[in-house]
Parts: structure tokens; sequence; C-alpha cells
């Protein structure tokens, strides 16, 4: 715990000598998030839409995982409604569904982002190249901000027991097989980040946000534990970023950790990263 404190304060500070040099604005920063929304549909009330809303109106463009594919774009075209009654303007893209390898496995993703910090550029897409290895594709979109272009790569991992990480594999080959602008990987990977699977990426640079936090609810606190699984993560550059703070929203501790109401919402607490793009090269 020490030494990773020891990093948390060397980043910050590294952060913080930069935009103290002038080498960083001190507006070049983008606050990214990622959340599995448990099956999006229209059994998701307005009053939880509303409160979804809430939790996400601090960030500049997020991720989002698990929406139905049959109803879930409804539902979908609701929040970013509320989003927009927050005090700035959203824009969002969905995916069509997912292949899926198995039946009941296909859901839809989204991106949302305030219009006035990013810019999406050209069409989001799903990772078709991949649809054969990987049963819920990625889906994947470009962006520009604060005159920096990048990519998100969206992603759901099938669950633990059916080995996420024989999918996961096939992330490090999406910036030279796509072609893609620097990437961010984030989603729900089923799999911490602390797993051998990762270690490919980490080769390449891309470092976890988030390192030893629980991010899935579970059914019931135990002796004041209430969250079970590592599995929500964005993984970030770092020859394009420096990582300024990253963290949880913990939404159910405004229910006192009722896991019975806060699980109406979602299994899974949104993780965010605020990331500072470093002078270019």
């Amino acid at each position: 715990m020490f030494i990773r404190r020891f990093f948390e304060v060397k980043i910050y500070f590294g952060v913080l000598l930069l935009l103290l040099w002038g080498l960083l604005p001190a507006n070049a920063a983008i606050r990214i998030a990622s959340w599995n929304l448990q099956h999006l549909g229209r059994h998701k009330s307005d009053s939880t839409l509303r409160l979804m809303a809430g939790y996400l109106k601090d960030f500049d463009l997020v991720a989002l995982q698990e929406i139905n594919t049959g109803d879930g774009a409804n539902a979908l075209s609701r929040l970013v409604a509320f989003l927009n009654q927050t005090g700035q303007q959203w824009d969002y893209r969905i995916s069509q569904p997912t292949t899926a390898l198995q039946p009941g496995e296909s859901e839809r993703y989204a991106f949302i982002w305030k219009s006035a910090r990013v810019a999406c550029m050209g069409r989001p897409f799903l990772a078709a190249t991949f649809a054969t290895e990987m049963s819920r594709e990625p889906f994947i979109a470009i962006f520009r901000a604060e005159g920096k272009v990048f990519s998100l790569v969206n992603f759901h991992a099938l669950p633990k027991k059916k080995q996420p990480e024989r999918e996961i594999k096939y992330l490090k080959y999406f910036p030279d097989s796509l072609r893609l602008p620097m990437p961010v990987f984030l989603g729900d990977f089923n799999c911490p980040q602390s797993h051998t699977v990762f270690n490919p990426l980490r080769k390449q640079h891309f470092l976890p946000a988030l390192s030893g936090q629980p991010t899935t609810l579970k059914q019931a606190c135990r002796n004041g534990n209430c969250l079970a699984s590592e599995y929500d993560n964005i993984f970030y550059s770092t020859a394009m970023f420096a990582l300024v703070k990253a963290g949880i929203v913990s939404f159910p501790s405004t229910y006192q950790w009722n896991m019975t109401i806060a699980r109406k919402i979602s299994d899974h607490l949104p993780v965010y990263a605020e990331l500072a793009f470093l002078p270019s090269r």
C-alpha cells in the first residue's frame, strides 16, 4: 500500500510540475468514465435515469456497456435527455447489437460526451475483425479533445466463468490491426487488472487507472464489505497521457449501502480517470 501511494503521489506531482512549467495547459485534461449499466432498458424508470445522469454529469466522455438490444436505445436517449438538463449539452452514439457467439450474449454499447468539450470524428464502429474471437466485439470511436486525437475501445468481456481472458488477449492487436489513433481501453473486463492476460498491454505502455479497487456490488454487505470484484477499469497509454487521478463513483453510499436499492440502478460502480495530455514529442 505504501509503495502504491508513493507512486500515486509521484504521478500527481509530476503532472503538477508540468502545469507550473507551462508545458501543459491547465485545461488540457479530460475526465473519462466507464459504466456497466446492468441491462439498460425500459425497466429503468425516469427517476432512476435521472439519478444516473447525476452520477455522470461531471465527466466529459463516458463509455457505457450492457444496453439491451431491444429497448435499450430508448432508455439511453432518455438518459441523455436528463443529462441535457444538468446545464451542459450532451451527444451520444449507440452501437448495433454485438455479434454474440452464444445465445443471450448480445448487447449494445454507447458513448456519451459533452459537446463543448469533446468531438466525435467519423462514425463509431464495432470491431468486426474480431467478432469471431470476441462475443461482444468492442465498440470503437475516435475523439478529439484539447486539440488531441485519440480513440476509445469500449469492451464488455464474457463472465468470469466463461474465461474472459480468452477474449482480452486480443486487445493487444487493436492498435496496429485497426490502425487506431492512440487507444484507451475501458469497460467491464470481468477480470482483475492484475491478471497476466494484461501483460501484453503493459508491455505496450498501457497502464490501468485503478489497481486493487473492487467495482461490483455484493448482493448484501458483509461486515461492512459491500464491494465484490475488480472488473471495471480504464487502460491508458503513458505515451500520451499522465494520470491525474482515478476512482469510483460510490453511489450506493447515498442509500446507506442498501444493496437492494442500489442494485436497481446497477450492480457495477462507474469508474473514472482524469487524464492529462502530455506535450507532443
